[in-house]
Parts: structure tokens; sequence; C-alpha cells
């Protein structure tokens, strides 16, 4: 049993594989560059010199790896990833981002918001990058409309949402390298193969071709896991129930409850093995 968990967990690919790459992708300056004239064309002042990384990580429970914030020249730019299930919640994860953002803002700017002279804050533009499908979900989200019903709250949040489209820009290849992610999975599973087959499609097709010829390595790595989260989690839950299970079958035993026999019926997750040794554990305490 354990040797089938450690070859399921070998080629198991990290659930969190786009997210990662996400961040890899524009960590780099060069295409942090290319994404922000993506979104602001008009702005030709703008150099990599002038871009300041404000990523955070780890400030919620969730992690939010797939996240990513960066200043240029006065706007405070966070891009926030949907990945295929859509939810309204992300605004909830926008609003805590841009409040963490600036608090850590005020820090590495020593500005104290408890005195008396006004702060100075770089502009906020908010935005969500979904790599599923559009279909009938709106351009623009709001905390107010979604949660509030319209009505005029004293906080508001307003996020732009970016679907794939026909362009050619960085966003919109990294959505497509998504997508082809998500068919490979379909055919291959969480599996290297899955990661392999993704970049050598992207790379064909000219999908994110230059990021992936210079980190081919780089990406498989950041794509597969041996432990995911997740995995670590199920096998966590599975473990605790396990050994649940166990101790009550075995106070049943003790107490006549059921008998031997039964055991597999009242509990299918304990094996053969287990079975035979809370016999031998009950024989002993007879």
């Amino acid at each position: 049993m354990q040797d089938d968990i450690k070859r399921t967990q070998e080629v198991m690919a990290k659930r969190t594989a786009k997210n990662s790459v996400f961040l890899d992708l524009f960590q780099n300056k060069s295409y942090l560059l290319r994404l922000y004239k993506t979104l602001h064309p008009e702005d030709t002042t703008a150099t990599e010199d002038s871009l300041t990384d404000v990523t955070i990580e780890n400030v919620l429970t969730d992690n939010l790896y797939n996240d990513l914030g960066f200043i240029v020249n006065n706007k405070l730019m966070i891009l926030i990833e949907a990945q295929s299930t859509w939810t309204m919640n992300i605004l909830i994860r926008i609003l805590l981002y841009l409040a963490q953002s600036y608090h850590e803002y005020f820090q590495r700017t020593s500005q104290n918001y408890y005195k008396s002279k006004k702060v100075k804050m770089p502009k906020p533009e908010l935005y969500v990058i979904f790599t599923g499908n559009k279909g009938e979900k709106p351009d623009k989200i709001s905390l107010s409309k979604e949660f509030f019903e319209g009505a005029n709250i004293d906080i508001e949040v307003r996020a732009k949402v970016i679907y794939e489209s026909d362009n050619d820009d960085i966003i919109n290849q990294y959505i497509i390298f998504c997508k082809v992610f998500n068919e490979q999975t379909r055919q291959h599973g969480m599996t290297r193969t899955a990661v392999t087959e993704t970049i050598r499609i992207c790379k064909n097709r000219n999908v994110l071709k230059e990021y992936l010829l210079n980190r081919e390595k780089e990406v498989v790595t950041i794509m597969m896991s041996l432990f995911d989260e997740e995995q670590i989690i199920k096998s966590f839950i599975n473990s605790e129930k396990y050994d649940l299970a166990r101790e009550k079958a075995a106070l049943m035993l003790r107490d006549g409850k059921i008998t031997i026999d039964e055991v597999s019926l009242y509990f299918p997750e304990l094996l053969e093995n287990d079975i035979k040794e809370l016999e031998i554990e009950v024989m002993q305490m007879v």
C-alpha cells in the first residue's frame, strides 16, 4: 500500500502548477513590463527599473501564490488569478490583498498613518485573470453589487476581469497556457506527461515560447511535486480516519458488540492485516 501511495505521489503534478508558473513568469521584469504595457499601452515612460514587485506571500491561510502585485508610476497594480472555478469570493481576496499591500507599503516607505501628516499612497488598479471560459461572466465586478445588492456601502472594491481574447499579448498567452494544461491533464491526468505535453504544444503554438525555451527545466520542476499540498492534506485526513476506525473497532470487539468477522462490514477502511492484528489484540485481552 505504501508503495502504491509513493508511486502515486511521484506522478502527481502539483495542483498549484499554473499558480507557480504565473509568479515565475511575471517575476521576470521583462515579462512584467510586457504585462503592464498590455494594460497601459499609452504609458511610454515605464521601464523595467521603474517596476517594483510587491507580491505578497502567505498573508492568508490559503497562501496567495497566484496573486501578483507591483508598483509602477504611482500605480499599485494587483492581479488576482481565478482558475476554472468562478466565484465572486475573489472580491474578498482582492480586498484583503489590497489592505495588506498598503500596510506593507506604509512600512516600506516609513509612513505612519497614526500621525496627523497625510500619507502618500499609489493609486490602486485591480484585475482578475480568469483562465476558464467566459460564458456569461461580467467584464467588471464590484463588492457592493455582488454582496450588498448594489447598496451605497462605506467601502468599495471594483475589479476588471480579463478573459481569453484574440490578442497576442503576454496575459492572453498565459491564459492559453493554462487552458492547454487543463486539456492535457484531462487526457493524461496530473502527470509529468501532461506537463511536458503542455510545454511542447505551447512552444509549437508560439505561446510563451521564449519563456518556455529559456526555463523549460525550471517550469517542469515548478509544475511537478512529489508531495503537493492537497495530497498531504488528504493523506493526513485519511490517516486520522484510519486511526479512529481502528480504535473504535477494537473497543467494539472488546465489548462484544461485533465479532471479528463483522469488522470489515462496519469498518471497510481497515485492511485484512489490520483485522488480524485486532483479533490477536482482543484474544490477548481475554
